[in-house]
């Protein structure tokens, strides 16, 4: 019989699956209490919260949640990385560092807006610029052809003004003083 602590810790996790944009699982065995603080440093330096979970409960959680397809992934170590900002932002942190740690931490499954990741689906997510780069690259390319026409039509309304000013001082220059 589950006892009331245990009730409550699966409630938690299945409110933080329900209201959490993007969780990761991450399998962090391998890695030395000093990596492990430096990956928990880099994480909070990023807004970032990590926790390790006790497998069966995040079980629980996941089915009251009504969470399917990381069942498989709730084996081994297993580590919870979550924000309340950029749903991808744990999974480029993730990233980053275990490319510099020998390939530890390593995420097993993600989930993002109610859509599970795993493999090549969650490398292609971590491997995501950050919302505000995206936004940025966006609206440099809706601004760049309306730069482009507007510096086009500039250059037509420059010559149309040379073409007047030289028809203006040739009509001067034939002793027209009725010239514009």
């Amino acid at each position: 019989m589950p006892t009331e602590e245990k009730k409550v810790a699966v409630q938690e996790l299945a409110e933080l699956f329900k209201e959490t944009p993007g969780i990761y699982l991450a399998d962090f065995s391998g890695l030395d209490v000093i990596s492990i603080t430096q990956m928990r440093k880099r994480l909070r330096e990023e807004s970032i919260s990590f926790k390790v979970i006790k497998n069966r409960l995040a079980l629980l959680a996941t089915k009251e949640a009504g969470i399917s397809g990381l069942d498989e992934m709730l084996q081994g170590p297993t580590g919870l990385a979550y924000c309340d900002g950029d749903p991808v932002s744990p999974a480029r942190v993730l990233s980053d560092f275990a490319a510099n740690a020998a390939g530890r931490p390593r995420l097993k499954a993600g989930y993002v807006d109610g859509e599970v990741y795993v493999e090549e689906r969650l490398e292609k997510l971590a491997k995501l610029p950050t919302k505000d780069v995206l936004l940025t690259q966006l609206v440099t390319g809706i601004q760049s052809p309306i730069s482009g026409l507007a510096f086009c039509l500039g250059g037509i309304l420059q010559k149309l003004v040379g073409t007047l000013h030289a028809v203006a001082q040739k009509q001067l220059g034939e002793g027209g003083e009725n010239a514009v």
